[in-house]
């Protein structure tokens, strides 16, 4: 990546302004997290609700303890997930800067080191953290290529890094005694903290500390219809594995092999296309609930919210 680029992108970050920036899970859109107005605009920009919060995101472990009290299981955790896929719910200490408003006015704010060579260049020149949510409009499908970006959002300086290698949300986390609470499904699957933590009591909850929890969320313009065994007429087909179904306005499969990693790089993406597309609704042929499949069927689940009523 050209420094000129991320010299521009850095001193639009200084100047208050936005910047979309690749991670491996999606492209962001992110604002300096000390500074209120950028926070503001972060939620103007995306129409997001103000009690919807946002992940701040650190070069390393160092910057993240200037600013947050880290308890042992965070620790273990970082050590072994970062950088990647993992958000942790810290407790900010009282030295932080960082701005109430971008976790809903409470003490305790989504963190993550991400796993992207342009992001972390971006922000160990920086002597502020980034709070970024996904780079799309509120409620929408997240983004994991430029070319998808939808044309608001587009005004803004944006860093081109290609497809995004993991292609779903990080996962967000909150220590406990015993163990973790998972706030949000996403690329770090529930497996694999299990394989290196099998003492780990792990459950899965719902909260408002975590982004990405509203009924209604990462959903494509058009309908969707989940689990189906058949195609409608004019409707697109999201594919997965073999089978015999095909729609006659276009159809994409996410995985032949059934590969959860191949089909968690393509979801968005094909979601995306398949939306453009001139079709009336996109069908999903069920996806196994498992891995990485848990975290697709939880954004389908949220897209089809209430589409039906």
């Amino acid at each position: 990546m050209h420094q000129k680029t991320i010299d521009e992108a850095k001193k639009r970050l200084f100047g208050g302004e936005l910047v979309i920036f690749p991670t491996e899970t999606v492209y962001g859109i992110g604002g300096n997290a000390i500074n209120e107005n950028a926070i503001k605009l972060i939620y103007q920009v995306k129409k997001r609700p103000f009690n919807n919060p946002l992940i701040c995101h650190f070069p390393n472990i160092r910057e993240i303890e200037k600013n947050f009290i880290l308890k042992e299981k965070d620790y273990e955790l970082a050590n072994t997930f970062w950088p990647g896929p993992l958000t942790l719910i810290l407790e900010k200490n009282k030295e932080s800067k960082i701005t109430p408003i971008l976790s809903n006015n409470q003490n305790l704010v989504g963190c993550r080191i991400p796993d992207n060579e342009i992001a972390i260049n971006l922000l160990s020149q920086l002597d502020f953290p980034i709070a970024a949510p996904s780079a799309n409009i509120a409620t929408k499908t997240s983004v994991t290529s430029i070319k998808d970006l939808d044309n608001n959002l587009k005004k803004n300086f944006y860093i081109d890094g290609g497809a995004s290698v993991l292609g779903l949300e990080s996962t967000v986390i909150q220590t406990t005694k015993e163990g973790c609470k998972i706030l949000r499904l996403g690329s770090l699957t529930i497996e694999e903290i299990k394989d290196k933590f099998n003492h780990y009591n792990i459950e899965i909850i719902n909260s408002t500390v975590s982004p990405g929890n509203q009924l209604k969320h990462y959903s494509p313009k058009k309908h969707v219809r989940i689990n189906v065994k058949n195609i409608n007429e004019n409707e697109a087909l999201l594919n997965f594995g073999k089978n015999k179904l095909i729609s006659n306005i276009k159809h994409l499969n996410l995985s032949i092999d059934e590969n959860l990693l191949e089909a968690s790089h393509n979801f968005y993406n094909y979601l995306n296309i398949l939306d453009q597309s001139n079709c009336s609704g996109i069908a999903v042929v069920p996806i196994p609930n498992h891995g990485l499949g848990k975290t697709i069927n939880d954004r389908l689940k949220r897209a089809t919210y209430n589409d039906d009523k």
